[in-house]
């Protein structure tokens, strides 16, 4: 077995004929969250991914493995829901209320401009059917959200600037108040 503990978000930074070379493997969300498990690539080879604890490994994510071989990361068709507005009983926003339903229940989500896609559940589809909202079954590659606190590219952001030196909040985030018109907030540095 072929020990892999190194990702590259994407390739980035690879030259493309690097990438054409790689071998590929085909992995589903339920294996791709994880950051310790066993797959076979395109040439046969038997893999141990051992990635550092909370890294989501995306569709185009390269693995690295210990001899120096590259190995691109394909998303795996699977069941999902994806999730439309009606035209005919609703709006686009539609979605965007289905989302926060959704997002409310902590439910794994691919946010898409036309549509969403969640993982099969016939609670939450009798629900979206219930908002006039269009479910379909599909398979399909499935590429959820990491989530505003995520590490790394699985959610949030990282591009180039540093969160080191941010002020903690010293409390709890407020309601602004409007006082003598205008709006003050948590840390408005003056009184009246």
């Amino acid at each position: 077995m072929i020990q892999v503990s190194k990702l590259i978000p994407h390739g980035q930074g690879l030259a493309p004929v690097l990438l054409k070379r790689a071998t590929t493997v085909e992995l589903d969300w339920d294996v791709r969250q994880k950051s310790r498990f066993a797959a076979t690539d395109s040439a046969g080879r038997e893999l141990g991914i051992f990635l550092q604890r909370g890294t989501l490994v995306r569709g185009g994510d390269v693995l690295v493995a210990e001899d120096g071989s590259l190995v691109r990361v394909i998303a795996a068709p699977q069941p999902v829901l994806v999730i439309t507005h009606c035209a005919n009983h609703g709006t686009p926003f539609d979605l965007t209320r289905a989302a926060y339903h959704l997002g409310n229940r902590h439910v794994p989500i691919e946010l898409q401009p036309d549509h969403l896609k969640i993982e099969p559940d016939h609670v939450l589809a009798d629900m979206l059917r219930a908002m006039h909202l269009i479910v379909k079954a599909q398979d399909l590659p499935f590429e959820p959200e990491g989530g505003a606190y995520a590490a790394g590219h699985g959610g949030g952001h990282d591009h180039g600037h540093d969160h080191a030196h941010a002020p903690a909040p010293a409390r709890p985030v407020s309601i602004p108040v409007v006082a003598q018109g205008h709006v003050h907030g948590p840390h408005c540095n003056h009184d009246h």
